[in-house]
């Protein structure tokens, strides 16, 4: 069987059980007036589920804290109506048979950075909440976190994780990556801390640790949790969580512990090596580290970056790239589950396309898609 083969294999965690091993990867839309969720959002996931994805995860939704949001016409995960939202979402998947998980979100420090005079959510006077008021290292930047605040964050990710429960959701994914509020707490830069959430890695996955053991008292042992984690930040993309196989070892340790099922591994190019001297992806490294499952994410079939490097702006296009790489890595075993992410805007049909050998047809990406979400 080669690698792109498996991809098309089924895959089971707990109750979780997917006809292939395609993933949605979550991406932040701006298209749910009043932060509610409506039937266009239902429709733009059912067409992904028809074509294809054996899970969607989607985009970040805001769990019930004031300081969670920072950006505008962004999903909520609270409120009759929000909520109300998110079950015609899920029926609409389940109706095209699809299984789909939210992405459960809190900002942090990336609230109230955005354009200036913008509206944030309905609670625009609370403060960006942080490990220790800052954004970067030394830049100061919001409310630093008292031990009720990390309390209240906790309880508001784990009545999420129940309510998705409660909607039909079949998972939920916990958003601690790309220098939002709990990758604020795993990153030395902006976690300075002196209590137990500070201090080694170990430590500085507690706040992490506790959000998913709540999460999982809540939602009982069978019900899968995922946790995407990253190396990278929107505010630095050279910054490092670990930088040894050792390290990486002691960060996934007690988040397995405290309940993770899969962890969702986010790079910017899912093909390059994590640590010197080792072939080995994020992904890979993760898999063998932690003895979990892992995805696989980062520009799957493109071959051009979203945000240019040097001028930190989106990108017109990127093109469709090769699979070999990708299916290279599902041979060697080095993950579980792939993401892809910006190809399937343009591409609704990619599993069926690449199951079919037809790649060649699937169109380049173009920001301009974003005008026709469906």
């Amino acid at each position: 069987m080669s690698g792109i083969d498996a991809l098309f294999t089924p895959f089971h965690c707990k109750s979780l059980h997917l006809p292939n091993r395609v993933v949605m990867a979550p991406m932040t839309r701006n298209f749910s007036p009043g932060n509610v969720p409506g039937e266009n959002v239902a429709a733009y996931y059912r067409r992904r589920a028809e074509g294809g994805t054996g899970l969607i995860i989607t985009e970040g939704t805001c769990v019930g804290h004031p300081a969670a949001s920072a950006y505008p016409d962004v999903p909520f995960f609270h409120g009759e109506a929000a909520l109300a939202g998110w079950r015609r979402v899920v029926e609409a998947v389940h109706e095209s048979g699809g299984l789909v998980a939210p992405q459960l979100w809190h900002t942090g420090a990336m609230r109230g950075i955005g354009a200036p005079g913008q509206t944030i959510d309905p609670w625009p006077e609370v403060p960006a909440h942080t490990p220790s008021g800052l954004l970067l290292p030394g830049r100061e930047h919001g409310h630093a976190m008292t031990q009720a605040d990390i309390d209240a964050v906790v309880a508001a990710f784990a009545q999420a994780a129940a309510d998705a429960q409660a909607l039909g959701f079949d998972a939920v994914e916990v958003h601690g990556a790309h220098g939002y509020l709990i990758d604020q707490f795993f990153w030395e830069g902006t976690n300075r801390r002196s209590d137990a959430y500070g201090g080694s890695i170990a430590k500085r996955t507690r706040f992490a640790a506790e959000i998913i053991a709540a999460i999982r008292a809540r939602v009982g042992g069978d019900f899968p949790i995922i946790l995407r984690f990253s190396q990278w930040k929107l505010q630095d993309y050279g910054a490092k969580l670990v930088t040894t196989p050792g390290e990486l070892e002691q960060f996934l340790a007690p988040l397995a512990e405290a309940g993770v099922d899969i962890f969702h591994c986010s790079t910017r190019r899912f093909w390059e090596p994590e640590c010197a001297g080792s072939d080995l992806t994020l992904a890979g490294w993760t898999r063998k580290l932690s003895g979990k499952p892992s995805i696989l994410v980062g520009s799957v079939t493109l071959e051009q970056d979203f945000i240019d490097e040097g001028k930190r702006n989106i990108g017109t296009h990127a093109e469709p790239a090769s699979l070999r790489n990708l299916g290279e890595l599902l041979a060697r075993g080095e993950c579980d589950l792939v993401a892809v992410g910006r190809s399937l805007i343009p591409n609704p049909d990619w599993p069926k396309l690449v199951a079919a050998g037809r790649e060649h047809e699937l169109r380049a990406y173009d920001k301009r898609d974003l005008e026709t979400l469906v």
